[in-house]
């Protein structure tokens, strides 16, 4: 079966791509990894007026009630334009182990969420800077917290501020499982996107860059580094909108519908993807891309982050490896 995007998904990412072109996202990012956020609530405010910021929240709760599927298309081009916070946390976690908390509806309208389940995401992704943060235990309570005092973790991308997840005195119960499950396809959409801009950038750069008066691109070790690429991220793709129509529950389609199996196999197929193209673009970049003023580096790092975001490589494979045995028994 081939699993792409519907025509109305294609409109959704053309029209979101075309708002973030122009609303200075990679200004935005680096004022938030400064610890200005203001410019990138804007961005937020943006992409709540295109209902981005509700689209896993019931329309009941002022959101748009989209499907997975929808998600997908956000998250690629959230990481292709490398939007800075939360996102992955406030726009499609939240609203899946929340349910139906009243709550949600600030989220749909911009506020800015965030989201821990220890041992899985022991952190709170920049917890100063939101307006919700929320603590999942083990057994699935759902706590409210307050703003951190505890010092700020580092992160290999400067974007993303993590803090030390507090305790909490009781909540409500939530839905660990779907929550978890949903940032793990959510890190895999945006991997995937952020992929695709430094193949995007890279090629652009090949184009323009000279060596012994022809453009580095016209060499054919060059070409196979970014052909390379370019075919990891196309595999990745129908592994992602597979994952989509799994976790969107649409059995009409007659495939063999297992969320948690083919989230993992997106995961691990879109960041394996996204990290080799980070490595290519420096391969090709040369010592331009390790400089911090050059905007590449903003998605090098962001990749290398996501690798461990919502559960790591290694733990994803032993997903798909249960599942297959499971299969063959």
């Amino acid at each position: 079966m081939r699993f792409a995007p519907s025509q109305e998904n294609q409109a959704f990412g053309q029209s979101l791509d075309d708002l973030l072109s122009r609303a200075g996202v990679v200004a935005a990012a680096r004022a938030w990894a400064a610890g200005d956020s203001a410019p990138g609530r804007t961005v937020w405010a943006a992409l709540a007026d295109l209902g981005v910021t509700g689209l896993a929240i019931a329309e009941e709760q002022g959101g748009v009630g989209a499907d997975a599927t929808d998600l997908a298309v956000a998250f690629q081009a959230l990481g292709y334009h490398g939007v800075p916070g939360p996102v992955v946390e406030s726009i499609a976690v939240l609203p899946a182990v929340l349910g139906d908390d009243a709550r949600l509806e600030a989220l749909a309208g911009g506020a800015v969420g965030t989201v821990a389940l220890a041992p899985r995401t022991p952190f709170l992704l920049d917890a100063d800077i939101a307006d919700l943060r929320v603590v999942v235990t083990p057994d699935g309570t759902v706590g409210e917290v307050g703003a951190p005092s505890t010092p700020v973790r580092t992160s290999v991308d400067r974007t993303r501020r993590l803090f030390d997840a507090p305790p909490t005195a009781g909540g409500v119960p939530g839905d660990r499982a779907r929550g978890e499950l949903l940032g793990a396809f959510a890190v895999a959409a945006q991997a995937l996107g952020a992929g695709r801009r430094l193949l995007d950038d890279t090629v652009e750069y090949a184009k323009a860059r000279a060596q012994y008066g022809r453009a580095i691109g016209e060499y054919q070790a060059i070409k196979h580094l970014l052909a390379d690429v370019a075919t990891r991220l196309e595999l990745a793709a129908p592994l992602v909108q597979g994952a989509a129509v799994a976790l969107s529950g649409d059995a009409s389609r007659g495939v063999d519908l297992d969320p948690v199996r083919d989230v993992a196999a997106a995961r691990v197929a879109a960041a394996d993807a996204a990290y080799l193209a980070a490595r290519t673009a420096l391969q090709v970049h040369g010592a331009i891309g390790y400089t911090a003023e050059y905007d590449l580096g903003l998605w090098i790092t962001k990749v290398r982050a996501l690798q461990s975001a919502w559960g790591t490589q290694a733990e994803h494979r032993a997903t798909v490896l249960e599942s297959v045995r499971k299969a063959a028994r």
